[in-house]
């Protein structure tokens, strides 16, 4: 079987990269296309460096990297240097890239590859705002036909917001973004924070990245201890939870994860809970079913997998 062509959509983010890293580790499964960049995290500049530091890292500079929005579609662009430092990446020390940013516009990019690739054969993986995804689809209706599948990380339900009491940070920074998206008819799955914050990096699931010897475990794990403060301080948790790296790990094993097909909508409209999710999880409306809302994911397994990986890096 051939691998799944995806194009990774990011705002790197220790977690984002440790997303890229899964990727980038399973070329027999994953063909990445390419990897866009969109201002989120940190602004666009750094998300851009971040991403090919990250393919650098990996062992892959010959990656295509794009950089795209650099701010939401209607709102001023919020970040989260608080949780990622100023640099997005802090933890490690690791390099400033070599290799080139590709000179096309990240959203000109997702055009184009779904328009030449034969129709259902390319996955979208947004990791951050929904900015870059948006735009294409804006620009170029047809598109959003052609696409196999959008696996994002985003959103809250049963664990409500992470930025805001309602919103979680990726929606809420581009909710009408995001509206785009879950409203474009084309398949959805959707890694919310009731999935992500069960996939905490605890002492010793950091220890086995830290145990591989190699840069890129060693990386990871230094990434994740200087991460991991903000989210031990906030939620009293044993360790940092590794978001985005879900969105990679369903295409990889999609048995770990379960979750329902639903009614999801976002909330634009009030400042109160802009950008929150209305998942209809208990199904108690009869607007149509628009995405595959993923609820609960084996821990244990998913951090076998991406120890197993990053070890190939």
């Amino acid at each position: 079987m051939s691998a799944r062509k995806i194009i990774i959509d990011t705002d790197p983010g220790q977690d984002d990269a440790v997303a890229i890293l899964l990727a980038l580790a399973s070329p027999e499964e994953l063909d990445v296309l390419g990897v866009t960049c969109v201002a989120g995290n940190v602004p666009l500049a750094l998300t851009a460096k971040n991403a090919r530091i990250v393919c650098e890292l990996a062992g892959k500079p010959e990656t295509r990297v794009f950089a795209g929005c650099d701010a939401p579609l209607k709102r001023k662009l919020i970040t989260a240097e608080h949780v990622h430092g100023k640099t997005g990446l802090d933890g490690p020390a690791l390099p400033d890239p070599v290799m080139p940013l590709e000179e096309q516009h990240a959203v000109d990019f997702i055009i184009e590859s779904l328009r030449n690739e034969p129709s259902g054969s390319v996955s979208l993986c947004p990791l951050g705002p929904l900015t870059n995804i948006a735009t294409a689809f804006e620009r170029a209706p047809d598109i959003a036909g052609r696409v196999q599948e959008i696996v994002l990380m985003g959103g809250a339900y049963f664990e409500v917001g992470n930025i805001t009491p309602a919103a979680e940070f990726n929606i809420h920074v581009d909710p009408e973004a995001a509206e785009i998206v879950f409203r474009s008819g084309a398949p959805l799955t959707v890694m919310p924070l009731d999935v992500t914050h069960k996939a905490l990096v605890t002492p010793e699931r950091n220890a086995a990245f830290r145990a591989l010897g190699t840069p890129v475990g060693r990386a990871v794990a230094e990434m994740t201890d200087f991460f991991e403060r903000f989210d031990k301080e906030k939620y009293g948790s044993e360790g940092a939870p590794l978001h985005d790296p879900c969105v990679t790990a369903y295409l990889l094993r999609p048995e770990l994860f379960t979750g329902r097909h639903i009614n999801v909508e976002i909330e634009t409209g009030s400042e109160l809970t802009r950008g929150m999710t209305v998942a209809d999880w208990w199904r108690v409306t009869d607007r149509a079913p628009n995405a595959t809302f993923m609820g609960d994911i084996d821990a244990d397994g998913f951090f076998s997998l991406l120890t197993e990986r990053l070890a190939r890096l």
